[in-house]
């Protein structure tokens, strides 16, 4: 897959596997004695196990009175079954959002200029939480903490140039996602290996471009954005922002694929944590594309 968090799982992506079977044959009931047997001599006692056993009677009524409970019964909720659910999902990533919309809020007002620390933290958490086999909450929301007083700060230093950018990307971000909710639920668009093939190519270039600007930037070689701006730069945005909504999609898809696997609840802070890191790239792709649509005017 093309986001870490969901290609190093286990559980997302991939059919779930049996680890061991049920075992043991069972051994066939003993016949009960019926209407061939031959009945008793006048003035002799039956004995017990002719014309049915009084316990089997018994025992027959009882199993009936079982099946008849337990047909009854309300129908087991992944509640019960602790299995992820899309409302697990749904609920873990609002939570984490708003953790990172409020703290981004508090650091633009209070503390813009930390945004490196955010930034660096964040990008330490990102890679601890993506690789770890099991899910943690309490990393995963210092993630969010650590990526709202870097956006946070970002956001204040774009938006002191640039009126109205923040607003803007934000509404961007949200019509992107919806959007890519839309296609994959619609099927319009298919996950597929040849899909996934070409996301993960494209990804890894964009990376690679991403890490030559960045050092020719820092050696002087370019100045300003480097190759991230003037129209290369709105090119290289809207290519970025494509690889953002496919890089959705497939999340989307992995979370399908659990959901369906029936893996454990607790994965849905896995689910939570990937479409937030998704998310955050894409808001940002959309202020650096924003940025220099307002340059160029």
């Amino acid at each position: 897959m093309s986001n870490p968090v969901f290609s190093n799982s286990d559980v997302f992506g991939e059919p779930r596997r049996t680890a061991a079977r049920r075992g043991g044959v069972g051994t066939a009931p003993a016949p009960q004695q019926g209407y061939g047997q031959q009945a008793p001599q006048y003035g002799q006692a039956p004995q017990y196990g002719q014309y049915g056993q009084y316990g089997a009677a018994g025992a027959q009524a009882a199993d009936a009175a079982s099946l008849e409970n337990m047909y009854n019964a309300p129908s087991a909720t992944t509640a019960d079954t602790k299995r992820l659910t899309y409302d697990d999902v749904i609920v873990k990533t609002g939570g984490l959002l708003a953790v990172l919309v409020v703290v981004a809020a508090a650091t633009w007002y209070l503390a813009p200029g930390l945004w490196p620390v955010g930034m660096i933290v964040g990008l330490v958490l990102g890679l601890v939480n993506a690789f770890k086999r099991n899910p943690s909450p309490v990393l995963i929301t210092l993630y969010a903490v650590a990526e709202g007083v870097f956006l946070g700060g970002i956001s204040a230093a774009f938006a002191s140039f640039y009126d109205g950018i923040v607003l803007q990307a934000v509404i961007a971000t949200m019509a992107t996602f919806a959007a890519s909710l839309f296609l994959f639920r619609s099927g319009r668009v298919r996950v597929t290996p040849k899909f996934t093939r070409w996301l993960i190519i494209a990804m890894v270039g964009y990376l690679a471009f991403q890490l030559v600007n960045l050092v020719l930037v820092w050696t002087g070689v370019l100045g300003g954005a480097g190759m991230r701006g003037g129209v290369l730069g709105i090119v290289v945005g809207l290519v970025a922002v494509g690889l953002a909504a496919a890089s959705l999609i497939v999340d989307f898809d992995s979370i399908k694929r659990g959901v369906e696997a029936g893996v454990p609840a607790k994965f849905a802070w896995s689910a939570a944590f990937g479409l937030t890191v998704t998310l955050v790239w894409l808001y940002l792709e959309f202020l650096r594309l924003l940025a220099i649509f307002q340059s160029n005017d």
